[in-house]
């Protein structure tokens, strides 16, 4: 069962008045349910991350071997019909590793329930802010540090930030990229990874109206 949870948060709008606004997200409603659910979805992320690249060959992969090596009988060795059998230098591997693509599923609703989850225990450590794309038109990391001490953040080696962004464009990209442990996502692209290492988390104001209209 599921409890809508209303969460309260200032704005300032580009008039410089601070107003009180209001958001609404769908959670779980027992503490046991949100870990698992949260447990869930971070499963399945990093099950889905993984790939296993080591590839070795079986013998119908090797190269060669068409021809059979020496006659069936009458020679005195023992009966071969390829030189790449496993048997051989050269030949084929037995039970190697094979390249492989992890897949896991989880549902819709259960993963939305599990970021909503997130977002609202990290409220308390979320800033809210005006989009930051009006401010950052040309590639400039030093502009983009000082944008982030306006709200009020000191950069530091050990704080982890998140930016949450409607839009991703290649100025914004290039202008945060160089700047250590902050991560710049777009809001169809928020997960449960990100959210859960980040210390501090700085969304737009029009990435949480997307967050609270379920639009991700």
């Amino acid at each position: 069962m599921s409890i809508t949870k209303q969460l309260k948060y200032k704005f300032s709008s580009k008039s410089e008045e601070e107003s009180l606004k209001t958001i609404e997200l769908k959670i779980s409603n027992e503490y046991d349910k949100q870990m698992y659910l949260i447990h869930r979805a971070l499963k399945q992320q990093l099950k889905n991350n993984k790939n296993r690249n080591a590839h070795s060959k079986t013998r119908s992969e090797v190269r060669g071997g068409g021809k059979k090596p020496w006659k069936q009988k009458g020679t005195g060795r023992a009966r071969a019909g390829s030189s790449r059998s496993p048997l051989w230098k050269g030949g084929g591997i037995i039970f190697g590793p094979r390249k492989k693509i992890y897949k896991s599923k989880i549902n819709k609703k259960e993963k939305r329930l599990a970021i909503n989850t997130i977002l609202a225990n990290k409220f308390t450590n979320t800033i809210v802010i005006n989009n930051i794309l009006d401010h950052i038109v040309t590639p400039n990391t030093k502009n983009a540090i000082s944008e982030i001490k306006k709200i009020g953040i000191k950069i530091e080696k050990k704080q982890k930030l998140l930016l949450i962004v409607d839009k991703k464009t290649k100025p914004l990209y290039l202008s945060f990229r160089n700047i250590n442990n902050l991560e710049l996502i777009e809001v169809h692209s928020i997960n449960v990874l990100s959210l859960l290492k980040a210390d501090t988390i700085i969304i737009t104001h029009s990435a949480l109206e997307q967050v609270n209209n379920k639009n991700f």
